[in-house]
C-alpha cells in the first residue's frame, strides 16, 4: 500500500437535466483532475451521491472512471452500503475493473453492534480479496472507530489497509498511525487537510479537490518538502473558500463551479436542494479569487 498515498479527488458525479449520469462530463472531470496532478480517485462515495444512487448506476460510474483514468492514477472503489451482499457485490465488481483498493462506510440507520459492523468488512474483505479501506465518517453513519476497534479489526482482518479519517479527532488519526504501522491513513475533511498531515495522515481524499485539486497538490507538495509557511497559505486560502460553500451546499457550490469553467455537472439528486441564487453569486466571487 506504501504507492496509495498523496491527494485523492473524491470524485462527484454529474447528471443530465433527465437526471441520467452524465459520462461525457464524467469523463471531462477526470481529464481535468489529472492533468492537476492528483494522485487518485475514490470514486463512488459521499461526494460522489452513492446513496441515491441504485446499484447498476454505481457500477457503471466505476467502469466509466477505470476506463477513462487508463491506469494513470490510482482508483479507490467506495463500495458502502446498508447490506453486505450488495457491498460485496460492487466490491467484486470493482475488483474486475481493476481498482487498487475498495472502501466502505459502516453498515447505517439500523444501529448495529460492534461486531456485526466489524464482521460486515471482513466479509467485504474476503470476499474481494483486495486491500479494503475502512471509511471512518461518524458525523454520517453514526459509528465512530477508535484506536482500539482499528487495531483490533487490522490485527483480525490483514487485508484490511488503511482507513479514510473524514472526522475533526486528529488525535485519534496519530493513536492509529502509532499503534498500527502498516495503516494508511487519508484526511478526509478538507478545511484540515494541512491539520491531518501533520498529524501522520499518508494524504487526503476530498471533494474540493475536484476543482482545487492543483492547489491541494501543491499543499502536499509543500508539507512534504518542509516548507510550512507555504503549506499555511495554500490551506487557508483552501479553508476561505470551502467556508463560503458551506453557507450555500458544498456539493451544490462544487457543481456550479466546474460547470461555470465547462465542465456541466449538472444538479445534485434530490433531496438536495438547487443552488440559491444567493449560491451562484457566491460562486462568481470564489471563481474570480481561483
Amino acid at each position: 500500500m506504501n504507492d496509495l498515498n498523496g491527494i485523492f479527488t473524491a470524485l462527484l458525479t454529474p447528471f443530465n437535466a433527465d437526471g441520467s449520469i452524465n459520462f461525457d462530463s464524467l469523463r471531462k472531470l477526470i481529464e481535468f483532475n489529472i492533468e492537476s496532478g492528483i494522485n487518485g480517485f475514490y470514486v463512488g462515495g459521499s461526494t460522489g451521491e452513492a446513496m441515491l444512487m441504485t446499484g447498476d448506476e454505481r457500477k457503471l460510474v466505476l467502469k466509466a472512471v477505470s476506463e477513462a483514468a487508463g491506469g494513470r492514477v490510482k482508483l479507490i472503489a467506495h463500495v458502502g452500503s446498508t447490506a453486505t451482499d450488495f457491498a460485496v457485490d460492487l466490491a467484486l465488481c470493482a475488483k474486475g475493473l481493476g481498482y487498487d483498493a475498495v472502501s466502505a462506510v459502516a453498515p447505517f440507520y439500523y444501529g448495529h453492534t460492534l461486531q456485526a459492523v466489524k464482521q460486515y468488512y471482513y466479509d467485504i474483505a474476503a470476499a474481494a480479496d483486495m486491500p479494503l479501506f475502512i471509511y471512518n465518517f461518524p458525523a454520517g453513519n453514526g459509528f465512530g472507530l477508535t484506536a482500539d476497534i482499528a487495531a483490533e479489526m487490522f490485527e483480525e482482518e490483514k487485508r484490511i489497509a488503511g482507513i479514510k479519517h473524514t472526522s475533526t479527532d486528529l488525535f485519534m488519526l496519530r493513536q492509529v498511525k502509532e499503534r498500527i504501522p502498516r495503516a494508511v491513513v487519508f484526511n478526509g475533511f478538507d478545511e484540515i487537510c494541512l491539520a491531518g498531515l501533520s498529524m501522520g495522515a499518508d494524504g487526503a481524499i476530498g471533494s474540493t479537490y475536484n476543482f482545487m485539486g492543483a492547489k491541494f497538490v501543491s499543499l502536499y507538495n509543500a508539507f512534504r518538502a518542509g516548507d510550512i509557511e507555504k503549506a499555511q497559505k495554500l490551506q487557508n486560502e483552501a479553508s476561505a473558500i470551502i467556508a463560503v460553500m458551506c453557507r450555500f451546499g458544498v456539493f451544490q457550490c462544487e457543481k456550479e463551479i466546474l460547470t461555470q469553467i465547462g465542465i456541466d455537472m449538472g444538479q445534485c439528486r434530490k433531496p438536495f436542494l438547487p443552488l440559491s441564487a444567493e449560491g451562484k453569486k457566491a460562486v462568481k466571487e470564489i471563481l474570480i479569487n481561483l
